[in-house]
């Protein structure tokens, strides 16, 4: 049980938590209403692999259900925050195979994911770990973090989104070069071009992104879904039919306590007490 004030100050509020996490490849803590998932493959800067995907996926889902938990922040070490893909997994691997076992699909499961997930990158994000991280809802990034897509020096091409989800993140032209050259991009870099939001000093990231989730998870659950969803949809739709289902989720968020919670509040000059319904 964690007690504590939300982001308006008023009454204690208690986190409880039925999460059990006791994982090889990752960490989990509970920031008051925010997670905090730790990759944790030190020797290996953080590598991804199946196993290690597999608990992720386990704890997401856990994390999902879980009402006391209204925010995700994940991070590595402050050397990476995963330096891509496990190498050693894929260099023997053959077509049917990748082909026939979908080979990185479940990488794609943090996405369906409805609460907000906060990517605080510190170190390396390259290949998979720069996947990983736009796979994520805001990327945050310490000074010293450096992005890229080097799989062409591997003989091969991103597999988990690199070359959709960086040219919607940065314009064709410079995705185009990232992913041809192999080069990276340092975190100031990455923010001008727009594929970090902010940038911190190392050891003030991670507490940076779980302020900023506690700010988020204060607000009403549902709603924030529902604005994470639009936005999310910006990128799948026209700007017609991107409108015309904004407008839909709008309308509905009339039929929740919470709209009417905020809106009577605004009026009578307090703060919402919103109730995620």
């Amino acid at each position: 049980v964690k007690k504590s004030t939300n982001v308006y100050g008023y009454a204690p509020v208690q986190y409880f938590s039925a999460i059990q996490a006791n994982y090889k490849n990752i960490l989990f803590e509970q920031k008051q209403n925010v997670g905090l998932i730790t990759l944790n493959r030190p020797k290996a800067l953080n590598a991804l692999c199946v196993d290690l995907f597999v608990e992720l996926n386990e704890l997401l889902s856990k994390i999902e259900q879980d009402s006391s938990i209204g925010s995700i922040v994940l991070t590595g070490s402050e050397k990476a925050f995963a330096a891509g893909a496990d190498i050693k997994e894929m260099v023997d691997r053959t077509y049917p195979q990748t082909y026939t076992e979908r080979w990185l699909a479940s990488w794609d499961y943090i996405t369906t994911i409805k609460k907000p997930v906060i990517a605080a990158v510190n170190g390396f994000a390259l290949g998979g770990g720069c996947e990983l991280a736009m796979m994520c809802d805001i990327i945050l990034a310490g000074e010293k973090a450096k992005f890229g897509q080097p799989e062409i020096k591997l003989g091969t091409i991103p597999g988990a989104g690199g070359t959709q989800r960086l040219t919607q993140a940065i314009g064709k032209s410079k995705a185009m070069e990232l992913v041809l050259t192999g080069d990276m991009l340092d975190a100031n870099t990455a923010k001008q071009y727009g594929l970090v939001s902010n940038v911190y000093a190392p050891d003030q990231l991670v507490d940076e992104a779980v302020k900023m989730g506690q700010k988020i998870a204060g607000f009403s659950q549902p709603i924030v879904a529902m604005a994470k969803e639009c936005v999310n949809k910006s990128y799948e739709m026209g700007l017609t039919q991107g409108l015309a289902y904004e407008k839909k989720l709008f309308w509905s968020t009339f039929a929740t306590k919470d709209q009417k919670e905020g809106m009577k509040a605004f009026v009578e000059k307090r703060e919402p007490k919103f109730l995620n319904e």
